[in-house]
C-alpha cells in the first residue's frame, strides 16, 4: 500500500528532474570540506577566481591551439593531417592518466602547494613542445604537457567552490572555467594567427610563458591551506565506488565527445569544405570561442538553479547544433553561425564539475579531477572517431554527424543516472 501511494504521488518527468535538482543544491552546502562558515571577502574571491582562471586561460590556449594548427604541424613534421591529429589524442591520453594518478598521489598535499607544482610541469612540458625536433618527440611532450590539466581544473574547482555559499557553487565554477572559455576566444585565435604568421612553435612558447606568470598569480592571491588529517589516497579512491560518479563522468566522456569531432578539423573544414582562405580559420576560432563563453555563462547559471535539468538539455541542445553543422558547413556564414551554436554547448561544463561535487561525497579531489580526464576522452574519441570518418571518405563535414551520434549516447547515459537517482530516492522514502 505505501509503495502504490509513492507512485501515485509520483511528479512528471520533467518536475522529477527540478526537484532532484533543488534538493542536490541544498543537500550539498556541507559537500565541501574546506568550506567554513566564515567566508573570504569579496576581494579576496575575485583575486583567487583570477589566478586560477589565468591558469585555465593558458591551459585552454594550449590545448586548442593546436586544432587551428594541425596542417603547419603536419607540414613540418611532413606527415598527413589526419596523423596530425594524433597530438590531440596524445594530449588528451596525458590529462587521462595525469588526473587521476596525480589527484592520487597528491592526496595529503596542500592544495595551493598543488596547483604550484602543476603549473610548474604544464609551463616546462609546454615550452619544450615547441623545441620538440621530431614529431614522436613532440607527440611525447604534448602528452606530458596534458599530465597537469586535469588535476589542475578540479583543485582549482574545488578552491573557488570552497570560497563562496553553496547556492553560488556552479557559478564560482564558472568563472574558474573561465579562463577556459576566453581561451577560445582569445587565446586560441591569437596563437593561431601568430602560429601561422610567424611559425607555430611560437604558439607553445607563449602557452609556457603564461603557465609561469600563473604560478606568480598563484603564489601572491591564492591562500594558504590545510591538509585535512583524514586526507588520503584510499578516501580519494572511494570515489570510484559511487556509480553515480561513474554516470557523470560517462556523460562527459561520451557526450561531449561530438564537440570535439567537430572542432578538432575546424581548420581543414574551414578551408575545404566552406573554401575559405586560411586567414578565416581564426575568424572560425574566436566564434567557437564566444559560443564556449556564452555557454559558460548561461550554462553556471542555469546549473545553480537546476543541475540535471542543465545537463540533459544540452545534450540536446548537441545533437540538434552538430547536425545542423554538418548540413550547413559548405555555406561560409552558416558554418560561422553553427560553430558560435556549437561552441555554446560547453554550457554543461560548470554543471558537470558541480555535480561530481554532490555525488564525490569525501572524496571530491579525484571525482573533480576525473571530469576533466573524461572530457579529454571525449577529446580523444571525438578527434579519432572524426578522423576515421574523413579517412573513410566523408568528408570533413560528416564530423558533425558523428557528433551528434555521441551525444544521443550520452543522453541514454544521462538517463540511467536519472533512473538510479529516482530509485536511491524513492528506497529512502520507504
Amino acid at each position: 500500500m505505501r509503495a502504490r501511494a509513492i507512485a501515485k504521488q509520483k511528479p512528471p518527468r520533467g518536475a522529477l528532474v527540478s526537484e532532484i535538482a533543488a534538493n542536490i543544491s541544498v543537500d550539498s552546502r556541507n559537500s565541501i570540506d574546506s568550506q567554513d562558515e566564515t567566508l573570504p571577502s569579496a576581494m579576496t574571491v575575485a583575486l583567487v577566481q583570477l589566478a586560477l582562471a589565468c591558469g585555465g586561460f593558458g591551459i585552454g590556449t594550449g590545448e586548442f591551439a593546436i586544432m587551428g594548427l594541425l596542417p603547419n604541424v603536419a607540414e613540418t613534421f611532413s606527415v598527413t593531417t589526419p596523423q596530425a591529429g594524433y597530438v590531440i589524442s596524445a594530449y588528451a591520453l596525458g590529462v587521462v592518466v595525469g588526473a587521476p594518478v596525480i589527484a592520487v598521489l597528491a592526496a595529503k598535499m596542500a592544495r595551493r602547494t598543488l596547483l604550484l607544482t602543476l603549473m610548474l610541469i604544464f609551463a616546462a612540458g609546454n615550452i619544450s613542445s615547441a623545441m620538440a625536433p621530431t614529431f614522436e618527440s613532440f607527440t611525447l611532450l604534448r602528452f606530458v604537457s596534458g599530465l597537469p590539466h586535469g588535476a589542475y581544473f578540479g583543485v582549482a574547482a574545488l578552491v573557488a567552490a570552497s570560497m563562496v555559499p553553496a547556492h553560488r557553487r556552479a557559478r564560482a565554477v564558472g568563472r574558474v572555467m573561465l579562463g577556459l572559455t576566453v581561451a577560445t576566444l582569445l587565446g586560441t585565435p591569437l596563437t593561431t594567427f601568430f602560429g601561422q604568421s610567424l611559425d607555430w612553435q611560437v604558439a607553445f612558447f607563449s602557452v609556457g610563458v603564461l603557465g609561469l606568470l600563473t604560478v606568480v598569480l598563484i603564489w601572491f592571491y591564492v591562500p594558504k591551506d590545510r591538509v585535512s588529517a583524514e586526507a588520503g589516497f584510499l578516501r580519494e579512491l572511494g570515489a570510484f565506488r559511487r556509480p553515480q560518479v561513474w554516470l557523470t563522468l560517462g556523460i562527459a566522456a561520451v557526450g561531449y565527445g561530438g564537440m570535439f569531432a567537430m572542432f578538432s578539423y575546424i581548420a581543414s573544414t574551414t578551408t575545404e569544405v566552406a573554401m575559405l582562405p586560411e586567414t578565416a580559420v581564426p575568424i572560425m576560432l574566436v566564434l567557437f570561442g564566444v559560443g564556449m563563453n556564452a555557454g559558460n555563462f548561461i550554462g553556471s547559471w542555469l546549473a545553480d538553479k537546476s543541475l540535471l535539468g542543465t545537463i540533459g538539455g544540452s545534450l540536446i541542445y548537441n545533437i540538434v547544433v552538430l547536425t545542423t553543422f554538418s548540413l550547413t558547413a559548405a555555406n561560409p556564414y552558416l558554418l560561422g553561425l553553427s560553430v558560435f551554436l556549437v561552441g555554446c554547448g560547453f554550457a554543461a561544463g560548470p554543471a558537470l564539475q558541480t555535480r561530481l561535487m554532490d555525488v564525490a561525497a569525501d572524496a571530491q579531489t579525484l571525482a573533480a579531477a576525473s571530469n576533466h580526464s573524461a572530457f579529454n576522452i571525449a577529446n580523444a574519441i571525438g578527434a579519432w572517431l572524426g578522423g576515421l570518418v574523413i579517412a573513410g571518405g566523408y568528408g570533413f563535414a560528416a564530423t558533425g554527424y558523428v557528433g551528434a551520434a555521441l551525444s544521443f549516447l550520452g543522453l541514454f547515459v544521462f538517463a540511467a543516472s536519472l533512473r538510479l537517482e529516482r530509485r536511491d530516492r524513492s528506497a529512502q522514502a520507504v
